[in-house]
């Protein structure tokens, strides 16, 4: 991992604001009605992802994440045309077009999408960590989040195996305060 410097600083903002613009961009066609079905936004949590993306080896590191993965793959090294094509359901998309914004992939990129059930990429994040242990592989899977994921039970079974089997694997929880789009308060209970 390389040094922080000020460069480095200059570089995650500059990919920040690329981010929020692409995102902004993505809500302004989705008003118009030029996107269809669902479209869950990243804005303000695109810090997260270039710590993150700082700390992985992008030629061997993988990351799977939820429904909020438009951005994450253009960090990974996707082509941003490529992401915008799949939520415009064109073929040149990164799923051809038919796994629109919540289920974008990469598997060049080592990015294993966006998944449309809340916490259903956790399970899915060890399982690419256990495979990666299996098979010696020197890597890491970023497993992404938001908080209404950590309501749910796959959630604890597969924390308890990536401890108890040692895995290559770093579950990174955003917490945006909403779940999909309920809010906190209306999914849990705070003492």
């Amino acid at each position: 991992m390389e040094k922080i410097t000020k460069e480095v600083y200059l570089k995650w903002y500059e990919d920040m604001l690329f981010w929020r613009k692409f995102e902004d961009k993505l809500a302004a066609v989705y008003i118009q009605q030029k996107v269809r079905g669902f479209l869950h936004l990243y804005n303000g949590q695109e810090a997260v992802l270039a710590g993150a993306l700082h700390a992985m080896d992008l030629n061997k590191d993988r990351m799977i994440t939820a429904y909020r993965n438009h951005v994450q793959p253009i960090g990974m090294g996707v082509d941003p045309k490529k992401v915008m094509a799949e939520l415009y359901g064109k073929v040149t998309g990164t799923s051809k077009g038919m796994g629109g914004s919540m289920h974008i992939f990469s598997k060049e990129h080592r990015f294993y999408g966006g998944h449309g059930i809340v916490g259903g990429q956790i399970p899915l994040g060890a399982g690419l960590a256990f495979a990666d242990k299996y098979f010696k592989r020197d890597s890491v899977t970023l497993c992404y989040m938001g908080d209404g994921a950590v309501r749910q039970g796959s959630l604890h079974e597969s924390f308890n195996l990536a401890m108890l089997w040692q895995l290559p694997v770093v579950f990174v929880c955003e917490n945006n305060g909403y779940a999909m789009g309920t809010s906190v308060a209306r999914t849990s209970h705070s003492t």
